[in-house]
C-alpha cells in the first residue's frame, strides 16, 4: 500500500514537472512569435523611422551647436556661447519681426476660427450646387505658396495689378498694397487667409457631421431660434475642434514665409519681415549661420510655450481638443 502511495506520489509530481515544462515551453513559445511580430513590424517601420530621426532630430541638435557659434559656413566656427541670442534680445530688426509676426497672428487666426466656422455652418446646409462651393473652397488650398504669391503680385501690384484697375473704375484712390509699409501686412493676411481657409472649413465641416441632431431638436421644439441652437448646442460642441483649428493655425501662422518671399521678401522697409523670412536672411543671404539658428530655436522654444498653453487651457476646461 505504501509502495503504491509512493508510485502515485512520484506520478503526479512528474505530471506537474511535465505541466511546469509544458507552460514553459508554451511561454518560451509565445516570446518568440512575439520577437518574430515585433522584428517584422520594425522592419518594415524601422528604415521610415531612421529616415524621420536622420532628418529632424540630428539636424535640430546640430542648429543647436551652431546657434552657439560664430560660423559663415566657409571659415572654421568659433564657440561664442551664448552670445548670438544675448545679440538677438537687442537687435531692433528681430524685435520689428517678432512685432510682424504677432501682428499678423492676431489680424489672421481669429478671423480665419469664425470665417471657417460660419462659412462650414452654411455649407453644412442642404442648398443646390453644394459640391461646386465646396470644390471651388477647396480649390485654394491645393495651390501652392509660390505659386499663389506670383498671383498675389499680379492681382496687388501697383502699376497695373486688378485690385488697383477695380479701383480706378470705380473711382475710387489707388492704394499702395504690398508696396505699402501700412498696407503690406492686412494684404498678406487677405492671401494667406484665400489659400488657407479652406482647412479650417473642412475640419469644421466634419465636426458639424457629429452634432447631435436630437439635441438640436429638442431645442427647436422649445422654440429656440436658430440663433440659440447654434450659439447653445452647436458652438459649445465644437468647442474641441476650435482648439485643435487655432492650435494648427497658430503654428502655422508663426511659420509663414513661402508667401512673404514670394510676394514681398520683406519689404517694403522691412515692413513685412517675419520671424522665420528673418532666419532665412540672416543664415541663407547674410551667411550668418550661427545667429540663425539662435533664432530659429528662439522660434521653437515660443511655439512650443505656446502649444503647451493652448494645450494646457484645453484639458483644465475639459475641452478634449487632444
Amino acid at each position: 500500500m505504501r509502495n503504491g502511495i509512493l508510485i502515485s506520489d512520484h506520478q503526479r509530481a512528474r505530471g506537474r514537472a511535465a505541466g511546469r515544462r509544458q507552460a514553459l515551453d508554451h511561454s518560451r513559445a509565445r516570446r518568440r512569435r512575439r520577437w518574430a511580430a515585433d522584428l517584422t513590424g520594425w522592419s518594415f517601420a524601422g528604415p521610415a523611422t531612421g529616415v524621420v530621426i536622420g532628418l529632424t532630430l540630428f539636424p535640430a541638435g546640430w542648429a543647436f551647436l551652431i546657434s552657439r557659434e560664430h560660423w559663415n559656413g566657409i571659415a572654421a566656427p568659433r564657440q561664442i556661447g551664448w552670445d548670438n541670442y544675448r545679440t538677438m534680445v537687442q537687435d531692433p530688426d528681430f524685435r520689428s519681426a517678432v512685432d510682424h509676426t504677432v501682428l499678423f497672428t492676431l489680424l489672421y487666426v481669429p478671423v480665419v476660427l469664425v470665417l471657417g466656422m460660419l462659412i462650414a455652418t452654411a455649407l453644412n446646409r442642404r442648398i443646390r450646387f453644394i459640391a461646386f462651393y465646396r470644390t471651388a473652397l477647396f480649390v485654394p488650398m491645393v495651390v501652392s505658396a509660390a505659386a499663389t504669391g506670383v498671383l498675389a503680385n499680379f492681382v496687388f501690384d501697383p502699376q497695373f495689378g486688378l485690385a488697383d484697375n477695380v479701383l480706378r473704375a470705380l473711382h475710387l484712390p489707388r492704394q499702395g498694397f504690398l508696396a505699402d509699409p501700412h498696407q503690406v501686412m492686412w494684404v498678406i493676411a487677405l492671401i494667406y487667409l484665400w489659400s488657407d481657409l479652406a482647412f479650417s472649413v473642412i475640419v469644421y465641416l466634419a465636426a458639424l457631421q457629429d452634432v447631435p441632431k436630437d439635441v438640436l431638436e429638442a431645442a427647436r421644439m422649445d422654440g429656440a431660434t436658430r440663433w440659440q441652437q447654434f450659439r447653445h448646442v452647436v458652438i459649445p460642441t465644437l468647442a474641441p475642434v476650435t482648439v485643435f483649428v487655432g492650435v494648427w493655425e497658430t503654428i502655422s501662422v508663426l511659420q509663414i514665409f513661402e508667401l512673404v518671399l514670394t510676394t514681398t521678401h520683406g519689404g517694403p522697409l522691412g515692413a513685412s519681415q517675419t520671424v522665420v523670412y528673418f532666419i532665412y536672411n540672416q543664415a541663407f543671404r547674410l551667411s550668418r549661420y550661427g545667429y540663425g539658428s539662435a533664432a530659429a530655436y528662439t522660434l521653437f522654444a515660443a511655439t512650443l510655450i505656446i502649444t503647451l498653453g493652448m494645450l494646457a487651457y484645453s484639458k483644465r476646461g475639459k475641452v478634449g481638443a487632444f
